[in-house]
């Protein structure tokens, strides 16, 4: 009786470590599966990390052109400036003269007039912006509206 009871228990234990031994292969494959899962994830983090240090890189080159345009921009809209003052210094020298406006024709008088009246006195307007660019974006691509954090640009 003692050895059935023996053999009855050794049955349950033999069950029992068949049962534990079972939960720990399901468990090493699960931290097989997830070992798996974290590579994949830092592979994926790399490859994104690469791509971000990419766009930084262009995004910085952006920056730097940008800048450099708007400098030639305004040294551009300085110089027109420049010499739209000295010709309308030139046409109101002109129009003072006595001489001038004899040595003048008139119709070389009335072109002058009207090139002051509608070309100088438009273009010399404080404030304004050369008609060749157009600006209809401006509220969306203002250089006005671009943030340049020079914190990032040694990165």
């Amino acid at each position: 009786e003692q050895s059935l009871q023996l053999l009855e228990l050794g049955g349950s234990v033999e069950e029992d470590y068949i049962r534990i031994a079972r939960g720990f292969e399901a468990m090493r494959q699960r931290c097989c599966r997830l070992e798996q899962d974290g590579r994949r994830a830092r592979e994926q983090l790399s490859r994104v990390e690469a791509e971000r240090a990419a766009l930084e890189v262009k995004l910085k080159h952006a920056r730097n052109q940008v800048e450099v345009e708007m400098k030639k921009r305004h040294r551009a809209e300085a110089e027109l400036e420049k010499q739209e003052r000295k010709l309308q210094l030139v046409f109101e020298s002109l129009m003072r003269e006595p001489w001038g406006s004899e040595a003048l024709s008139r119709e070389q008088c009335s072109v002058l007039s009207a090139l002051a009246g509608r070309r100088l006195g438009a273009t010399l307007a404080p404030g304004r912006r050369s008609s060749a660019v157009d600006e209809s974006c401006q509220s969306l691509l203002s250089h006005s509206d671009i943030s340049y954090d020079h914190t990032e640009d040694d990165v």
